[in-house]
């Protein structure tokens, strides 16, 4: 699929009708994208094998010797115009070879990007990780259930040790350190790895740059691309001191290993004694690992094997990345090797930055589809969950709302580790938004043995700063001055009168008020209540469904009289934007409301009547 950028910088931001116009725009090109994806997918799963139309195929090929033995380089030197190789000439990687990466990992700001709809091989992840890492990750693998995926995970507090000698400035710390160690963390078993830096965009399939092993000859083992800034010159400035490197030195963001050969070398006493000898003159390292790489390839040239410089295109400062390649469409891998990551200064750093960009906004999903041929480890969740979107029909104009109520999104935790002793007497409570409450309410109110909704007044402001109110009388004070509103009430009245504002203003105790038709207050409840409906994804009528089932199964709506919350403005969501400007996205949400209505007849019967009745006449 040809790759539709987005633009970070204006439809998410604008206001007035072009800059709606625009993200209406955008929106209608990302699904239609997926909706191609799905479809292409879908045949690949009948066996109608296809091309992937990314891969651009031709037929210039051609090998060049590199200086001090460093072995054959493919493709174009640095300046030299473009980077396309030959596939077809590359020795085939077998359908269901499993692909194995490594990633060090501590910090999750960043990202390693691999959203490859046309893979034919599985992978198999390698993280050397904390513990903290380690439960983040598990969980959003658990949860994302990708078929041939296989994740293991590394201490990284074992393996301090190894490393933790060396004095190193750079700013990844002693994390980026540990590729030194590989040889000794990774199972002996294994014999070939492709090591990345967790700072990666891939633009294609990760299996033609593991085919390259293929190209290793002699001694070669490790396979990296020339380092594209002046670094290892020695000329940034007056009296820069870089370790010593061949020529431009490399750049080990991405690295092909031969595990089983390094071993035989005796790889950790090599880069041990390298270290030492070279500490004793430099006295740390600038750029982690790398130093250390660098200063054993320049005794040992035989070791390199040259990646061309399309696999890792590196967007440092001071980099010469311009030079690598004549198209940006040749590109392979974008390396975002600079503290400032997409803020880099690059004149194709737009491109690069929507690229990625318009991966994130792709459908994650997608990834879920068995690889054809290739059998994996059994996953009873996996295979349910396929089975029943199986049944459902992709040509369906309301396919993607249906689809979601039986979707297991992928969970992605952000969280402090924390060790919680729960409370004697069950009165925990968990936030699942940015507010804080008092909970004398939830003993009085009885909440572990009654079925009771604690409704938490919402309040808006159109401002973007405001001084949030400390107390119930400051509030009060704001929206007597205009600085707030109650919640939508310019838009949407009905979402959140039934709160009782007026009432609220006064109460001093807790009060019960009844349901009433597009209630959709927000509420603390015990945690078995009723799930959210899952059909109603996106925009409209999720918290309207969740309110009137609970009201069915006879809780209390109960709202606190010392509690609030302020909605902030933001700029409108895509959810928002679909329904807007959509119209079938609006069909689709009716026909939705109609078949949950018709769904607590059948759970509900006689007491559900009240919801059709209320809705007709709202």
């Amino acid at each position: 699929m040809p790759l539709s950028p987005i633009d970070p910088q204006s439809p998410m931001v604008s206001a007035g009708p072009r800059g709606r116009h625009a993200l209406e725009m955008r929106v209608r090109e990302i699904e239609e994208e997926n909706r191609t994806l799905r479809r292409q997918l879908s045949q690949s799963q009948r066996g109608h094998a296809h091309k992937p139309p990314h891969v651009r195929h031709s037929n210039q090929s051609r090998t060049y010797s590199t200086e001090e033995g460093t072995g054959d380089n493919e493709g174009q030197r640095s300046g030299a115009p473009g980077n396309s190789t030959d596939c077809a000439q590359h020795p085939p990687v077998d359908k269901c070879e499993v692909r194995h990466q490594q990633f060090t990992k501590k910090k999750l700001n960043t990202w390693i990007v691999i959203k490859d709809q046309q893979r034919r091989n599985p992978l198999h992840f390698h993280f050397i990780t904390d513990s903290i890492a380690q439960q983040i990750l598990a969980s959003l693998f658990h949860t994302w259930m990708v078929p041939a995926v296989r994740v293991d995970f590394y201490d990284a507090d074992e393996l301090k040790s190894e490393v933790s000698w060396i004095p190193n400035k750079h700013y990844s710390g002693i994390y980026g350190l540990m590729k030194l160690v590989l040889t000794k963390t990774l199972p002996s078993a294994l014999e070939r790895v492709i090591v990345l830096d967790t700072d990666i965009t891939f633009a294609t399939d990760i299996a033609e740059l593991w085919a390259v092993f293929h190209k290793f000859k002699g001694q070669q083992v490790l396979g990296v691309v020339e380092n594209q800034s002046d670094w290892y010159l020695g000329n940034l400035w007056k009296n820069h001191r870089p370790w010593p490197a061949l020529g431009r030195g490399f750049n080990t963001g991405v690295i092909l290993l031969l595990l089983d050969r390094l071993r035989k070398l005796k790889w950790e006493q090599m880069w041990r004694l390298t270290a030492e000898r070279e500490l004793m003159s430099m006295l740390s390292t600038s750029l982690a690992d790398q130093d250390i790489f660098n200063a054993v390839f320049k005794q040992n040239p035989f070791l390199v094997y040259q990646l061309p410089c399309f696999w890792n295109v590196q967007l440092s400062d001071h980099t010469r990345s311009e030079k690598c390649y004549k198209d940006v469409s040749d590109l392979k891998v974008i390396h975002w090797n600079s503290p400032k990551k997409l803020r880099v200064k690059n004149k194709h750093v737009e491109f690069f930055r929507n690229l990625y960009l318009t991966f994130l906004e792709y459908d994650g999903n997608l990834l879920r589809r068995e690889l054809f041929g290739c059998p994996s480890e059994a996953d009873h969740n996996s295979e349910n969950l396929q089975k029943k979107l199986s049944e459902l029909d992709e040509d369906d104009p309301c396919y993607e709302f249906r689809r979601e109520r039986f979707t297991v999104h992928r969970t992605h935790l952000y969280f402090l580790h924390y060790e919680l002793e729960p409370a004697s007497d069950s009165t925990d409570v968990t936030l699942v938004a940015q507010l804080s409450m008092d909970r004398k309410s939830v003993v009085q109110l009885d909440m572990a043995n009654t079925k009771k909704a604690l409704i938490v007044p919402a309040f808006e402001t159109l401002r973007y700063r405001l001084s949030f109110p400390k107390s119930k009388a400051e509030l009060l004070t704001q929206l007597d001055m205009g600085t707030l509103f109650t919640f939508r009430y310019h838009v949407w009245t009905k979402g959140h009168a039934p709160t009782n504002f007026a009432k609220w203003r006064t109460a001093t105790t807790p009060y019960r008020v009844q349901w009433e038709a597009d209630f959709e207050p927000y509420v603390v409840v015990r945690r078995n209540c009723p799930e959210y409906d899952r059909r109603f994804v996106g925009f409209g009528w999720n918290k309207v469904a969740h309110i009137m089932e609970l009201d069915a199964q006879e809780y209390e709506f109960v709202v606190l009289p010392n509690a609030y919350m302020i909605h902030m403005p933001h700029a409108p969501s895509f959810d928002i934007t679909k329904f807007r400007s959509n119209k079938q996205y609006r069909v689709c949400l009716k026909t939705l409301k109609e078949e949950f209505q018709q769904n607590m007849s059948r759970r509900y019967g006689f007491a559900a009547l009240k919801y059709m009745t209320a809705e007709n006449n709202s």
